[in-house]
């Protein structure tokens, strides 16, 4: 299984960014797993920001509750990350995650 992910960037704070990562697997395979978005920062440890389980139920790091959305797209066997009202403390590599592997990762950079 491969997993791209893209749609980093540079971003003034307060802006938005869509992150996206696609999954070379069939949709039947798609609906039945869980994905997810973990972030490293420079320096720090990765961490869990966002994830959701085969029957679309979500759980949210309490750092980007109410400001980033996961969702999935099936026919894509995509998973999507909004993320809305961006502050420098988001700067950091985003990786995808799901069939026990992690995509390539992808720079988003929240900086005036």
């Amino acid at each position: 299984v491969q997993l791209q992910a893209s749609g980093g960037g540079l971003v003034q704070p307060g802006g938005s960014l869509r992150l996206s990562c696609a999954a070379s697997v069939s949709v039947s395979i798609f609906r039945i797993n869980d994905m997810g978005w973990y972030r490293q920062a420079p320096g720090k440890q990765r961490e869990m920001v966002a994830r959701i389980n085969n029957g679309g139920s979500t759980n949210y790091a309490n750092s980007v509750k109410g400001r980033f959305t996961i969702s999935k797209d099936y026919a894509k066997t995509t998973v999507f990350l909004q993320m809305n009202n961006l502050s420098p403390e988001d700067t950091a590599v985003y990786y995808c995650n799901g069939y026990g592997t992690w995509g390539q990762g992808t720079l988003v950079t929240v900086s005036s």
